[in-house]
């Protein structure tokens, strides 16, 4: 492949001298590369791991071009990676994929006007969640406006691998109309079928392909198989949020609370499910607190057999229907609002005064939710922030506070030139049942049923 690059270079700038260096840790594919260099002027082959031994730290290129090894982990090199000083890994990705660290690796690698094209699985376009380093990797390619076309080639098109492969096109000195836009380019479908499979390659990308493609990304304008976009249109929001859930009444815990108090302590007499019973809530063994715990995590206060008492004729529990805490005093309820019952055990520190022991609380608390929402992306920061209030508005409907907000980059090939399929007319599926209909009336009439 770089020698190939190298070739396609001297055919279009015969008078330009060129110079050629490749890196590789892979025996094979460094010792072939490194005979092809003996034929070459200014061919420079180094054997190494990119991620932790570039062989040419001083150099900058004008054209880089790599194709990384797929879902590698780097789990074997995470301290040097993580403590590298060369300032080229922004973010780093999960430890089972290292892909994205060789695509920092390459973008450092260019000089300010260079370009590159970088050969990738799916996955670097949309794993890991917003806020992960995988989509912060993405962000910051987006935010320096490095990208300038994403490429999905058909399947089968590799030796060794049958799945779908991207090329990134990479140029750090876009033309004035590429700035901040990016363009995807499905050419799943150019391709020609080989007349006899080479390991998994059985389709290939021809020569009047290639030159559509090449033409398609040269005109950087939209047809049937790409598409040009603002860069923020794969930038999302994911907005965190508390919501505080509500008993049928509409109803919290948190309306009958004190001021600058969180939840309900109550004074147990004994707790109740089931043939669980605790009425000791002061215990001197340490020993037991596992125990304790083990016993405390069996009782579930969703169940309405939990009952919390404070005396022997007042009880506390947690009616699943009405989804509210219930309060019952002889044969009085008063529902109390939605909520939680928590049960805590809890090991005190012997003093002075007081020996060692293990306390057991009951608390009533609001019942809190941390959801999170996906939300559209704007640039503009007050549109933005509007965005996020009305779609809050629209589609919240229990009380809510706004927590942080993390925006992630994701692309989605298959959202961007998804194709519904073309559904049959109404009137042509009744025609047929009414064929089929007939059909079936005939042989029963022929078997006399």
């Amino acid at each position: 492949m770089l020698y190939g690059v190298e070739d396609r270079v001297n055919n279009i700038y015969p008078n330009r001298p060129t110079a050629t260096y490749g890196q590789d840790w892979n025996d094979a594919l460094y010792a072939l590369a490194k005979i092809e260099s003996r034929f070459r002027k200014n061919a420079y082959i180094e054997y190494g791991n990119t991620l932790v031994d570039q062989k040419f730290q001083d150099k900058e290129f004008d054209v880089v071009v790599a194709n990384p090894p797929y879902g590698v982990d780097w789990k074997g090199f995470k301290s040097d990676i993580v403590q590298d000083k060369t300032g080229r890994f922004k973010y780093h990705p999960a430890v089972s994929d290292g892909q994205l660290l060789f695509m920092q690796h390459l973008i450092s690698k260019m000089s300010l006007e260079g370009m590159g094209v970088v050969v990738h699985n799916g996955s670097t376009l949309f794993s890991g969640d917003a806020g992960s380093g995988e989509s912060n990797i993405r962000k910051w390619m987006f935010d320096t406006d490095i990208v300038e076309a994403i490429i999905q080639l058909p399947t089968d098109e590799f030796f060794n691998t049958g799945i779908f492969t991207y090329l990134w096109v990479l140029n750090k000195d876009k033309k004035e109309n590429r700035k901040n836009k990016v363009m995807m380019i499905n050419a799943s479908e150019k391709f020609t079928p080989m007349k006899k499979n080479k390991g998994k390659k059985r389709k290939e990308v021809d020569s009047l392909s290639r030159k559509e493609i090449v033409k398609t990304l040269t005109d950087f304008q939209d047809n049937d198989y790409a598409k040009v976009f603002d860069k923020e249109f794969f930038y999302f929001n994911k907005q965190a949020l508390t919501l505080t859930n509500l008993d049928h009444n509409n109803k919290s815990i948190e309306s009958i609370l004190e001021p600058k108090k969180k939840s309900i302590k109550l004074t147990p007499l004994k707790i109740v499910q089931d043939e669980i019973i605790i009425d000791k809530f002061e215990l001197s063994d340490i020993s037991q607190l596992e125990n304790i715990k083990d016993t405390i995590k069996e009782l579930d206060y969703k169940e309405k057999d939990l009952k919390v008492y404070v005396s022997e004729s007042v009880y506390y529990f947690y009616d699943e229907d009405k989804e509210t805490i219930v309060k019952q005093d002889d044969e009085v309820q008063k529902e109390l609002g939605c909520g939680k019952i928590l049960i805590k055990p809890s090991a005190k520190k012997a003093t002075k005064t007081k020996e060692a022991n293990i306390t057991i609380t009951v608390e009533i608390t609001p019942d809190y939710q941390k959801d999170y929402e996906i939300i559209t992306y704007n640039k503009d920061e007050e549109v933005n922030k509007k965005n996020i209030d009305d779609f809050m508005v629209k589609y919240i409907t229990k009380p809510f506070v706004l927590l942080d907000n993390v925006v992630g980059v994701e692309i989605n090939f298959n959202k961007i030139f998804y194709k519904p399929e073309q559904l049959r007319p109404l009137e042509d599926i009744l025609s047929d049942i009414k064929d089929i209909d007939g059909e079936l009336k005939t042989l029963e009439n022929s078997l006399g049923v």
